[in-house]
C-alpha cells in the first residue's frame, strides 16, 4: 500500500486507533497532506511501536 492509499485509509481507521491507544489525543491522529510520515513519529512515540508495525495495522484494519 502506497503512501496515498494509507492515508485515504487512515480517515476511516483513526477513530479505531483513539479507541485502541486511549493516550491519544485528536491532535496526535491529526495530519496534513504530505505529512503522514511526521504524524506516524508522533503515534510510534505515543505507543511505543514501530512505524511499519503502525503502517501494518493500519493496513489491516
Amino acid at each position: 500500500m502506497n503512501s496515498d492509499q494509507l492515508e485515504g485509509k487512515w480517515k476511516q481507521v483513526k477513530g479505531k486507533f483513539k479507541q485502541k491507544y486511549g493516550e491519544l489525543t485528536d491532535n496526535d491522529l491529526t495530519y496534513s497532506k504530505g505529512k503522514f510520515d511526521e504524524m506516524l513519529g508522533r503515534l510510534q512515540e505515543k505507543t511505543g511501536k514501530q512505524k511499519q508495525q503502525l503502517k501494518e495495522e493500519i493496513e489491516n484494519w
